[in-house]
């Protein structure tokens, strides 16, 4: 019998392969798109979104570009692999993605087909948006100055393009290649990791919709899996997955304290040093757990 037949799911929980099924409302992923919506809606030109590895900005990227109805707004996601992208690259998978059928070879050509194209798009009342993820791939000057003069595509009274960075801190600096691009900034916003009860609440989410119909783990291993990840949600997932492998193999009805703390040594993971201390008391914080897991009535 597997984890999922032993704890009564029907999906796996804790994946960290990307599915909006299991996209989590926390409160600064709700700011952050609610603030990157209005500065769209607004054409505000440009949007920054910057958190540590495994915050969820991936997740909140797929997230805003579902919400951008396509009969309002010409979007599209642009994944950066690596850093060795041209300008010429970028622009003209940036004018694909806007509708630019065929984009030329040249650079001026490119830019005067996607301006045409922009202009079609203001014209049918829609907003054009591009949401840059990995944007700390971007690293020289040249990118920088090239998303300049894409932000100064504009009408008057008006830009014509949106753009929004997704990245790692570091997209901070590549930013600060281009001085002007920096000061374009409308929009930034910060994705930080889940506090004690922001960890409990997603691991109970992660659970739900997975179809689980209680909560798995006790309290005191929740604070655990929040100490050891630090509440990085990448981190949590991949610590809860290997909790119910193991937890399903010792045959326990629910994962214990003990079994997440066998299974962060196995994972070389240490208690964070930015766990429960640095946001609210150990015994308060586990205290509010079990409030919570009390009201939700997840408990046995």
């Amino acid at each position: 019998m597997g984890y999922l037949e032993h704890f009564g799911l029907q999906h796996e929980p804790f994946s960290n392969a990307p599915d909006a099924r299991f996209y989590f409302d926390s409160e600064p992923h709700v700011q952050a798109l609610r603030r990157l919506l209005f500065a769209v809606d607004s054409n505000k030109g440009l949007g920054v979104v910057v958190g540590d590895i495994g915050t969820g900005k991936t997740t909140l990227a797929r997230r805003m570009l579902e919400h951008l109805d396509q009969q309002r707004y010409q979007s599209s996601l642009l994944i950066m692999v690596h850093s060795g992208v041209t300008p010429e690259w970028l622009l003209k998978h940036i004018a694909m993605q806007m509708g630019v059928s065929s984009p030329g070879e040249d650079r001026l050509v490119i830019l005067r087909q996607l301006y045409d194209r922009l202009l079609e798009i203001d014209a049918q009342g829609r907003r054009a948006v591009v949401l840059i993820d990995e944007a700390q791939m971007l690293q020289t000057r040249e990118l920088m100055e090239e998303f300049r003069g894409l932000l100064n595509l504009e009408i008057p009274g008006r830009k014509l393009l949106n753009i929004v960075f997704f990245g790692l801190p570091e997209l901070e600096e590549n930013l600060r290649l281009d001085p002007p691009l920096a000061q374009r900034v409308a929009v930034r916003c910060q994705l930080g990791a889940l506090n004690a009860r922001g960890t409990a609440s997603y691991i109970w989410h992660r659970l739900q919709i997975a179809g689980g119909q209680r909560m798995v783990f006790e309290a005191d291993a929740i604070a655990a899996v929040h100490q050891f990840s630090s509440g990085v949600p990448r981190l949590i997932n991949t610590l809860c997955d290997n909790c119910l492998f193991e937890g399903a193999g010792l045959r326990t009805a629910q994962v214990t304290e003990q079994i997440v703390i066998d299974m962060a040594r196995a994972l070389d993971l240490q208690a964070g040093s930015a766990s429960l201390s640095g946001e609210v008391d150990l015994d308060d914080g586990i205290a509010q757990i079990e409030a919570m897991l009390e009201r939700l009535e997840m408990k046995f």
